[in-house]
């Protein structure tokens, strides 16, 4: 009795200290990773904070969509210029790599079938496509977690949206003269376009595969209904590489060849920015954004996700295109599209339509002309961006004074911002509304990306 006793006071004891010397106080659930903000690579600060939204001076199209008042944004980042062909290539070699891994991985897996253990022999070693067969405890570490999931999971599902872990540690070999075997090689053909296909003998990656898949969740209409979460949850599969052919497209009778066929593959407009990109495919990119950052970011102890990658709203990129300025006409704060020497102050189609008055027939490099306000390179002009924003004549009269986003996914109608190269200054001012179809691409628009700054920063 006396033991049950003393055992009983020791555990009011310890329970009454605490076993993490809180000394039964309140102090919150500590966490094991310290939070601070990380300034994205190649975006700016932006501050938020309210202004005056809208048209504040003439409206010669009498469009009346766009009336003043006073809205409010949280704090964000964003890209100091669009999105360029580089950055974007980028996404898509990662999409061309892992369709391009995961046919060689089940190639390997065919010939392993056929062939019986490639280690028979005497030979441990992987040679050839086995090199390239779906990650196993072999060829990474794997976790007890990772284990549990590839026998639980990964053999669920099949063809080319397999969840199966691919190898990302052999190189791929793109030259066909080395080649490591036929099983190789096989797999290298049914990724091209086809020999009579091939102008001048010259066969390259064919762009109708490079199709991403990516998930996202509903969150307003889950909100709004309170239904099973799976229910809310979408999957997409679009395909990535930009329609070229936008520079033949959008201007008939006109020879833009050059355009078609150089501006995207060529390294010599790497910097300048990606066009012929539809609002899906630009919401794809900044899923696979998030996706390459956050993925660095679980390699990392002590290191947290982070938010995700979005388009901007429309609230948000009008904020950012004032730079600061109040009651402005152009990102630059004057009344003018040209300096005080008279030089114009961005890429567009001034003087009656001399496109080349300015310095450029089509677009310029991402980072030209002078930066506005909070260090953002043409908000005005080059090309036109998308915003998340879909396009409502009454969302001035209608949405928030904070945060403002009239957004209706059956709206397919998406707010595009700034003007471009083959625009005149009307649509330049940081007031004037456009929109396009959300599945459309155009040579003259492209995209620039922002991330919620999450706390308050204190200047």
């Amino acid at each position: 009795m006396k033991k049950v006793v003393l055992l009983t006071l020791l555990v009011a004891i310890v329970y009454s200290c605490g076993s993490n010397g809180d000394r039964g106080e309140l102090v919150g659930v500590k966490s094991k990773r310290k939070w601070f903000a990380e300034k994205p690579y190649g975006m700016v600060y932006i501050k938020g904070g309210s202004f005056t939204m809208g048209k504040q001076d003439e409206d010669p199209l009498g469009a009346m969509n766009a009336p003043t008042r006073t809205v409010t944004v949280q704090p964000f980042y964003m890209d100091e210029t669009e999105v360029t062909n580089s950055e974007y290539k980028s996404f898509v070699f990662w999409v061309r790599d892992s369709v391009t891994r995961t046919k060689l991985a089940y190639q390997a897996e065919f010939v392993s079938g056929v062939n019986g253990d490639p280690a028979a022999g005497g030979n441990s070693k992987p040679q050839g496509i086995q090199l390239y067969a779906f990650a196993s405890n072999d060829t990474v570490k794997e976790s007890a977690y990772d284990k549990y999931m590839r026998e639980n999971y990964y053999e669920l599902s099949e063809g080319m949206d397999s969840l199966r872990p691919l190898n990302w540690e052999e190189e791929i070999i793109w030259d066909r003269e080395e080649f490591p075997d036929a099983d190789y090689v096989e797999v290298m053909d049914s990724l091209y376009i086809k020999k009579d296909e091939a102008l001048n003998g010259i066969r390259t990656f064919n762009t109708k595969l490079l199709n991403y898949r990516y998930y996202w969740f509903d969150n307003e209409e889950a909100a709004r209904t309170g239904k099973n979460r799976k229910d809310f949850l979408k999957s997409e599969v679009l395909n990535v590489y930009p329609d070229t052919t936008v520079w033949i497209k959008d201007f008939n009778y006109s020879y833009n060849d050059p355009m078609h066929q150089e501006y995207f593959a060529h390294q010599a407009y790497d910097e300048y920015p990606v066009v012929g990109v539809s609002w899906k495919q630009a919401r794809a990119f900044c899923h696979w954004r998030t996706k390459k950052k956050n993925a660095y970011q679980r390699t990392r102890k002590g290191l947290g996700l982070v938010s995700a990658f979005r388009l901007p709203t429309e609230a948000e990129w009008e904020y950012a295109a004032r730079g600061g300025l109040d009651y402005a006409k152009y990102p630059w704060g004057g009344p003018s599209t040209t300096s005080d020497r008279g030089c114009f102050l961005a890429n567009f189609k001034p003087v009656r339509g001399d496109y080349a008055a300015d310095g450029a027939l089509y677009t310029v490099e991402a980072m030209s002309y002078n930066p506005n306000g909070f260090g953002l390179y043409n908000m005005a002009g080059n090309v036109a961006e998308w915003t998340n924003t879909a396009y409502n004549q009454m969302s001035y009269y209608m949405g928030s004074t904070m945060n403002p986003n009239v957004e209706n996914r059956e709206n397919q109608r998406k707010i595009v911002r700034g003007g471009s190269w083959k625009d005149v200054a009307y649509f330049l001012e940081v007031g004037s509304r456009d929109w396009e179809y959300a599945d459309t691409a155009r040579s003259y628009i492209g995209f620039r990306t922002v991330q919620d700054y999450l706390g308050t920063k204190k200047n």
